[in-house]
């Protein structure tokens, strides 16, 4: 699509109707500040009038499709310091909502007045609760999947013998003259228990740059709160610590209780989490960082490399986001890579794979793309 009417947009054709109210949205975001179009003095900018911005969110969205509005909600906060104005309801209401929103709201969470408080809820419920649909039904079956095959046995008792997997392994005993097969290998489960299988520790850095993958492990910590079989601990950092995992039946009330901002101390959640472990061969911890570590490294790598030796699965994430790999401290993830734990940035979609790999012991499944420092060594 070309857009233009001006002789800098290099069509030399006016354009009217619709097609000139989509220039206008746009200029008024990307175009020159303070030059206003012939004709279209909206066009000019949107300056910090609460209400121009909310006719212009209105005219976005009546103009786009939802994606791109989400791109040009994100645009105009960061290049028009637009931040502020969503601290009024009234503007609240008429964002598109989507992850980086939530990540931006919770950055205000302290300067929000009680007025705006309960419609950023809202705001950050909706999201929240459309993630929990997209991401619910596969992280639960996957997992749970990945715990029963960490659960088999190769002795099982005759009343835990899983016979369909049995009679598959064993077809090439087939005996044609007794029609039979011969089972040499059993294959079943170990007696059904309605005891946790598995500790999965979520310590999430909750650093300006983290917000989306804050966001994101707030609504998988919850996911996997609500399963039985796993005991989930959710703690998030940054020079300070803190454990939310009894707020995780609502993951908005975990994210309200986040601080996004600050320094980082990875050292200190790790020791936090590390005395907090109880059955180290059978946990899972994650950490969710891009390494910028503010506290002490070799004090850092220690608690990772005595967790490994006790039989913890250690998991690094760089983010846990669509974005793809953020900046990161490559000195640290290589370090980390070197112990056996590597770094790599993972997508929502991914995560469920990660874990399940970890639940099972098995090489996790690092993206091609990420650098040597994310390799498995």
């Amino acid at each position: 699509m070309v857009l233009g009417g001006e002789a800098a947009d290099g069509t030399e054709h006016a354009l009217s109707g619709r097609d000139a109210a989509m220039d206008g949205a746009l200029a008024a975001l990307y175009g020159k500040s303070g030059t206003p179009r012939a004709g279209r003095e909206r066009a000019a900018g949107l300056g910090a009038s609460a209400p121009s911005v909310a006719r212009w969110l209105g005219d976005i969205r009546t103009y786009f499709p939802s994606s791109v509005v989400q791109v040009m909600q994100r645009d105009a906060i960061d290049r028009l310091g637009l931040a502020t104005l969503l601290l009024e309801p009234e503007m609240l209401e008429a964002v598109e909502a989507d992850v980086h929103l939530v990540g931006t709201l919770l950055s205000l969470n302290k300067a929000m007045p009680d007025t705006t408080r309960e419609t950023a809820r809202t705001v950050v419920r909706k999201v929240v609760e459309d993630l929990e649909r997209r991401l619910a039904t596969r992280t639960r079956a996957t997992l749970t999947g990945a715990l029963d095959r960490s659960a088999r046995t190769g002795r099982p008792r005759h009343h835990d013998i899983d016979w369909n997997r049995t009679i598959a392994a064993n077809l090439k005993h087939y005996l044609p003259e007794y029609g039979t097969v011969v089972a040499e290998r059993l294959v079943g489960h170990r007696r059904a228990s309605r005891s946790v299988k598995k500790d999965v520790v979520l310590c999430v850095d909750q650093s300006g740059s983290m917000a989306a993958s804050v966001v994101y492990a707030s609504v998988f910590g919850a996911v996997l709160a609500s399963m039985r079989s796993v005991s989930t601990r959710l703690v998030v950092f940054d020079t300070a610590v803190v454990d939310l995992t009894d707020q995780l039946d609502d993951p908005v009330d975990v994210l309200f209780g986040t601080r996004l901002g600050g320094g980082t101390d990875i050292n200190r959640a790790l020791a936090y989490c590390q005395s907090r472990i109880t059955r180290p061969a059978d946990t899972v911890v994650v950490l969710i960082s891009d390494l910028y570590e503010g506290g002490i490294r070799d004090e850092m790598l220690k608690r990772v490399a005595a967790m490994k030796a006790s039989g913890v699965q250690f998991v690094t994430l760089l983010a846990l986001s669509d974005e793809g790999t953020p900046a990161y401290d490559r000195e640290h993830a290589a370090a980390l890579a070197a112990l056996g734990a590597p770094a790599f940035a993972c997508t929502p979609d991914l995560f469920p794979e990660v874990m399940a790999a970890a639940i099972e012991k098995r090489p996790l499944p690092v993206p091609d793309s990420e650098l040597g420092a994310a390799k498995q060594t």
